[in-house]
């Protein structure tokens, strides 16, 4: 049963050492997501999977131990999911984990997560809104106190300099996210449109319809703690317990 979820963006320049001079301009936004963190660390789960999107177009798993760089953009930082090595055998523990995941396991360090076990899944960000929604589903029935920590961000197209230029119906896109977020309500989530997500360029629109999947009749309570657009895209940060 999901007993509580972090949402939190995944840009790389969340890290100060790739955001350079630019690090103090997300302060705010590092501290909503470390505090979104803290209510997963306060929730005592038993089973805690950080979802992200990634480039293919199913479903990678990471095992704790996992690790990714930001070597390549520009950094010698290197992360490890949850701290300790993978386990002998563990599937997939070579493989480096994608940046969202990367951007996930940094955020836990900071944290320094040893509450519980921790595994990572990728999700492509083609996958379709009720394969996400029946994954989030089995997460969710996984264990007894199961918590999901969720990458990604809104539109990608708020400002007229964002990365995919200005589209007037980013706004009310992401509004409808973080309405969602606040609310916890699942449902808003799962409907979310794929097609007019993808158009634009909102790269959260699967991990958070496996959240939508994983919270449903869960009673969960939401809290958004960040809601802007930086450099033209929408980042929030929510927790929900």
């Amino acid at each position: 049963m999901l007993i509580a979820a972090a949402v939190c963006p995944c840009p790389p320049l969340l890290v100060p050492e790739v955001a350079a001079g630019a690090a103090p301009e997300l302060d705010a936004l590092r501290a909503a997501c470390l505090d979104a963190v803290a209510a997963l660390v306060a929730a005592r789960p038993g089973r805690l999977i950080v979802v992200g999107p990634a480039e293919p177009s199913g479903l990678g798993t990471h095992p704790q131990g996992a690790t990714g760089s930001f070597r390549s953009f520009g950094v010698d930082v290197e992360v490890r999911l949850g701290g300790a090595a993978p386990t002998a055998g563990a599937e997939d523990g070579g493989r480096p984990l994608p940046s969202s995941l990367a951007v996930g396991a940094w955020l836990l360090e900071r944290a320094e997560w040893d509450v519980s076990p921790v595994e990572g899944l990728g999700v492509g960000e083609p996958l379709a809104a009720e394969r996400c929604i029946e994954v989030g589903r089995k997460l969710a029935a996984s264990a007894e106190r199961v918590a999901l920590l969720v990458m990604g961000d809104g539109s990608a197209c708020r400002t007229l300099k964002a990365p995919g230029y200005l589209d007037e119906r980013a706004a009310a896109f992401d509004a409808e996210v973080a309405r969602a977020l606040a609310s916890a309500d699942t449902g808003a989530l799962a409907s979310l449109d794929e097609e007019l997500a993808h158009e634009l360029k909102a790269a959260g629109r699967a991990p958070l319809q496996v959240l939508a999947g994983a919270g449903e009749g869960a009673g969960l309570k939401g809290e958004l703690r960040y809601d802007e657009a930086p450099y033209g895209v929408g980042y929030f940060a929510a927790r929900w317990a």
